[in-house]
């Protein structure tokens, strides 16, 4: 169980993957579900604060002079911001709690930052919106898990 839990852990962590591959790992894993939950908001609320406060250090001395780091943040500014500008601080929970390539917590992390948020509300809100996403992603993984075993069972 201790590896099934590393690997969870670890699906979280990989960019783009985060919870929208991690949860169905779990689910497939044999997880109970409601670890996979726990363990899942927690490693992703955890990536938070390396990549926010990272960005504050090496963005300048290092990040600013590749471009393709520069044409993704393009992306993530047009892709994000109309949530921030439309509902504020919210938008960024609802940027979130949408299970959709390229809005995880490490694109929502990275429009906090590069949009100058607030990291205490930018974290209050990609927790909630990990919270929301992840229930998503867990009650659809679930569902899709239980509809498998019941097709091949026969």
């Amino acid at each position: 169980m201790i590896n099934e839990i590393g690997i969870l852990i670890l699906a979280n962590f990989i960019p783009t993957v985060e919870q929208l591959g991690a949860i169905p790992i779990g689910v497939a894993l044999g997880i109970d579900p409601y670890s996979i939950f726990i363990i899942s908001l927690i490693a992703n609320c955890f990536l938070f604060f390396p990549v926010y406060f990272g960005l504050k250090i090496f963005y300048d001395k290092l990040l600013s002079k590749i471009k393709l780091f520069n044409k993704y943040l393009e992306r993530v500014r047009k892709k994000g911001k109309p949530y921030i500008d439309k509902y504020g601080i919210l938008g960024l929970t609802l940027f979130i709690a949408l299970p959709a390539p390229l809005t995880g917590t490490y694109t929502a992390t990275i429009l906090s930052w590069f949009l100058g948020l607030n990291w205490k509300k930018s974290f209050i809100a990609i927790v909630a919106g990990s919270a929301i996403g992840g229930l998503i992603v867990l009650i659809g993984s679930v569902g899709i898990a239980n509809f498998l075993r019941v097709i091949f069972s026969f």
